[in-house]
């Protein structure tokens, strides 16, 4: 149970981490934590070149980087299933441009952010 409450914790802290740096890059936050029966999108953003659909991955040093987390093809395909259902529940977004970033965050063995980066068209079709 420490661990899944750790995990949970951790996952929020990087998505506050996450909001806070989006915002300082100019992106409008327009929904967080997205549910679909698909699936969970962390972030939903619009920047000056449409919509950003974010994941965010906070990692400790000792798991591998954020970025590896969302390579494996099942992974991909369910982030695009649920930007597809938010567009669909969202018509007003019908006609923008989009992508599905990454917000990566490490953090110390103390849990302090060492690492950020936003990397756009991180997962592509």
């Amino acid at each position: 149970m420490k661990n899944t409450r750790a995990k949970k914790n951790l996952g929020e802290s990087g998505e506050r981490v996450a909001a806070l740096l989006l915002e300082q890059r100019g992106y409008k936050i327009i929904a967080r934590n997205f549910r679909t029966r698909t699936g969970e999108m962390d972030i939903i953003a619009q920047d000056a070149d449409g919509l950003a659909f974010v994941e965010v991955r906070a990692r400790r040093n000792s798991y591998g980087s954020p970025e590896e987390s969302v390579t494996m093809p099942r992974k991909r395909a369910r982030l695009f299933a649920v930007a597809e259902e938010f567009l669909s529940a969202h018509p007003q977004y019908e006609n923008f441009a989009w992508r599905i970033d990454l917000v990566a965050i490490e953090l110390d063995r103390a849990g302090r952010v060492v690492r950020t980066d936003v990397v756009k068209n991180a997962v592509e079709g």
